[in-house]
Formats: C-alpha cells, structure tokens, sequence
C-alpha cells in the first residue's frame, strides 16, 4: 500500500480556498503549505484574497510555527471591494468576511467544472457569516452540489489512525436538519440514496469491492423492539432486508444500537487498550483485537449519531469528503474558531490530511487503497 505522504504519479492541480478570511482558514493554508511535503504532492492554487493572505502573513511573523510566504504560493486573486475589506478583521467574523468566502469557493467551483482542477480543498465558513451576508445556504456541501448541478451527494468523513493505520469512514445520511426533523426526513428512499452513493464511492475511490458497512438504528438501543421508538419496526429493518438484496456485493449490518456501534471503531483507532489482568491491578496485559473485524464504513443516521464518535477519535485527523460530485471535494473537520484566528496557534493538520487525500483521490487510475 502507498504510503499517504508518498507523491503521486502524476500530481493533480487542486484549488484551495482560505475560507472565511477572518476566520482561521487563511492561518492554517500558509502553515500547511510550509510543509514542501504538500508541493511534491501536487500543484496547488490558492484562491483567495492576495490581501487578506498577506495580512495575516505579516501578523504570524515570528511565531514558531513555519508559514509559507504568499509570494511563493500560486495564488488566484479574488480582489475585494474596498468597503467590505476595510469591514473584515482577524478573529471576527461578519456579513463582509462571509461574502468574501463565497466568493471564494464559487471560484474554485467554477474554474474547476472549467477542467482547471481536479480537486477542491476548502478551509472552513461560518453559516453565520453567510446568512449576516443574506445568503442561506446551509453549507459549503449543498453551494458544491449546486452549482455542479447535482441532486444526489452525501458527506463522507475519513480519517486514518495515526495510531493503528486504520481508516476511519462514517456517511452521514441526514446532514444539517434540527434534531426534530430527523424522523421525518429519513425515508427508504433517502437511505437508499445514500447507501448506494457510500458502495459506489467506495468501490470507485477506496478500491473496496465488497464492502462490510454497519447502519445503526434511529433510536436508543435500536428502538428495543418498539418501546423506545417505532422507526425501525415500522420501516428501517425492512428496508434493510431490500437493500441486502440489491447488494449482495456488500455485507450490510445493522441495525447496530448506536451507543455500541462506536466501540469496535474506536479500539481499532487507537490500538489494543491496555486491560488490567485477573492477578492484581499492577499487571497488565493488551488484549487481541483483530482490525479486520471493523467495518469499511458506518451509514450513521444524522448529524451528531455520526460526528460525535468521529471528532472524539480524529479530531485533527478528520476529513469531510463530499461525494456525488463531478470532481473531488475534501475539507478539514473543523469550524473557523474565530476566538483563536490571528494568535498562531490554529492546527493546521485536519487540512493537510484534507490535501493529501485530494491529491490521492483525485488521481487516474488509482491503484493504492487509502
């Protein structure tokens, strides 16, 4: 298996967008792009504004940690009209930071349904910003799905231990809806949309050809037969039937409680853990954990039944994958964290994890299993 940090044959051009501009986006973008990793990698193109990148450039000078000077960077310049960049400051996001971003990102989008990337990285927006800026997008997802004239896509997260090597990969069937609207929103239809975006994804990117993906049910303990909820009598188990027989290729299993279904992924993120023996509590011994035993990915049902587990686990590892569109489209797992923007001290290793697993989806003829 190629290694995640190894060049590619043939390195993709990819768009990388700094994200809302007083946000943490522009800070992380020239940390990760000090690592020359990344340049022998691929070819990268930063869109964004040349003087927002310069700013903070000039304002992180002298921390410890390497930036990339934006003089050496491809950068597309997305200038900005003169009152909404006197209106944007580091740190503090609002109606003129959240239009530069979107901006930014319907850039990236076009140039690249244009054929001049392969690939899409985006740093994080803010909602907020967006609807300050009348705009109601519910993410960067949905304006991608948009704009690429697409009405079936879901968000795929992944992650690689850094433990254990392990690849974590969890799909969200519902995305950004209230809690309260989730019920109503799942249907057989829904769930079947996705699960077939999830096996084709990862037959085409991944190189699984039979994958084994576990679906949790919808209510604690699985609906424990109809007294903690009636979804998965009414419904979710016969639509599990139908989707094994429409799939034979893949090994569907569910409905997992929820609250157990995260146990097996988390051991095999991080390693065997340590177990008291039986003699006395000063002896220890690590206990078997066969890796194979863990699904190739988790179909989770809403938003935080999936992205707790994720974030807990593989919090700087994450990577949110959008999948169903014409091109690749990766993004680090994490907000713009205004409160920390401009103090040098933002993580950049979600979005070089993003990087790397564009560069290495976004190639012809992959042969390596990420």
């Amino acid at each position: 298996m190629q290694s995640l940090d190894s060049p590619p044959s043939q390195p993709p051009h990819l768009a990388l967008t700094i994200g809302d501009p007083a946000s943490i986006g522009p800070e992380i973008v020239l940390k990760a792009l000090a690592d020359s990793s990344l340049t022998q990698t691929c070819k990268i193109t930063v869109i964004g504004s040349r003087s927002q990148i310069q700013q903070t450039y000039q304002q992180l000078q002298g921390t410890t940690t390497p930036l990339a000077n934006p003089d050496s960077l491809t950068i597309l310049d997305i200038p900005l009209d003169p009152g909404v960049e006197s209106e944007i400051t580091i740190g503090y996001g609002n109606a003129a930071s959240g239009r530069a971003s979107l901006a930014y990102l319907e850039t990236a989008i076009a140039q690249t349904l244009r054929g001049k990337f392969q690939a899409i990285v985006t740093a994080p927006i803010a909602k907020s910003c967006w609807k300050a800026a009348g705009y109601h997008y519910p993410g960067q997802t949905e304006v991608l799905a948009q704009k690429a004239k697409v009405d079936k896509f879901g968000m795929l997260f992944v992650g690689r231990s850094p433990y254990t090597g392990w690849t974590l990969r969890t799909l969200l069937a519902t995305t950004h809806i209230p809690l309260n609207q989730v019920s109503r929103t799942l249907t057989p239809e829904l769930m079947s949309l996705k699960l077939q975006l999830l096996i084709d994804y990862l037959r085409q990117r991944f190189l699984i050809k039979n994958p084994k993906i576990i679906i949790p049910g919808l209510n604690p303990h699985s609906g424990e037969n109809g007294q903690l909820g009636t979804e998965e009598q009414d419904w979710l188990y016969g639509w599990l039937e139908t989707a094994k027989k429409q799939h034979p290729e893949a090994d569907l299993i569910g409905l997992v409680p929820p609250d157990t279904m995260w146990v097996k992924p988390a051991q095999a993120w991080y390693g065997n853990p340590f177990k008291a023996a039986q003699k006395g509590d000063e002896s220890w011994e690590q206990p078997t954990f066969n890796i194979s035993d863990v699904a190739d990915a988790y179909l989770a049902l809403y938003h935080d039944q999936g992205l707790i587990p994720v974030k807990l686990m593989a919090f700087d590892q994450a990577i949110n994958t959008t999948i169903g569109l014409p091109f690749i489209r990766t993004s680090p797992d994490h907000g713009t964290a205004f409160d920390i923007a401009g103090k040098g001290i933002a993580r950049e290793t979600s979005l070089k994890a993003a990087i790397y697993l564009a560069a290495h989806l976004s190639q012809q003829g992959l042969k390596q299993n990420y």
